[in-house]
């Protein structure tokens, strides 16, 4: 009796601690907020109203520059973006393609974005680029899409 309760027991431990230790699926906002590295692109996506979009259905390719990037931005250009909503708002969707990308899936060539404009994107090897950023870190997935870790801002061109 004693042995079956202990079995009883432990089969109630082991399934509780298979339950605390599956992760939880992310959307693309929340990989955003939880990554330490993306910290101020998470900032800005919430000041430009973006949050509900990549918490939404998707697919989506997010192309997220670390901090260091915005860091290489100048401060005149982050002040200008945080005066200008509309302004943050299309260098952000210039970052977003509508549709999942795996980095095995990249392909040469341009990629239409949620601001309208073209990417190029490249790949040799292991190595991918968007326009003349690197991807640091590829892949980093969601329930909504996938996560490409930049070392660079990518600018849109200018509308004429």
């Amino acid at each position: 009796m004693l042995n079956r309760r202990f079995l009883c027991l432990a089969a109630v431990v082991v399934s509780l601690a298979g339950c605390a230790t599956s992760p939880t699926p992310l959307t693309l906002a929340d990989q955003l907020a939880q990554t330490p590295s993306l910290s101020t692109l998470h900032g800005l996506v919430l000041k430009a109203g973006l949050n509900d979009t990549l918490k939404g259905p998707g697919p989506f390719t997010v192309f997220a520059p670390n901090n260091e990037a915005f860091k290489a931005v100048p401060a005149k250009t982050m002040d200008e973006l945080a005066k200008d909503p509309a302004r943050l708002q299309a260098v952000l969707k210039y970052h977003l393609l509508p549709a999942q990308l795996t980095a095995a899936n990249v392909k040469n060539g341009p990629a239409k974005t949620l601001e309208g404009a073209n990417l190029t994107l490249a790949r040799t090897g292991a190595f991918i680029t968007v326009e003349e950023a690197m991807v640091v870190t590829a892949d980093i997935q969601a329930t909504n899409g996938t996560v490409h870790i930049l070392d660079r801002v990518l600018v849109p061109p200018v509308r004429k």
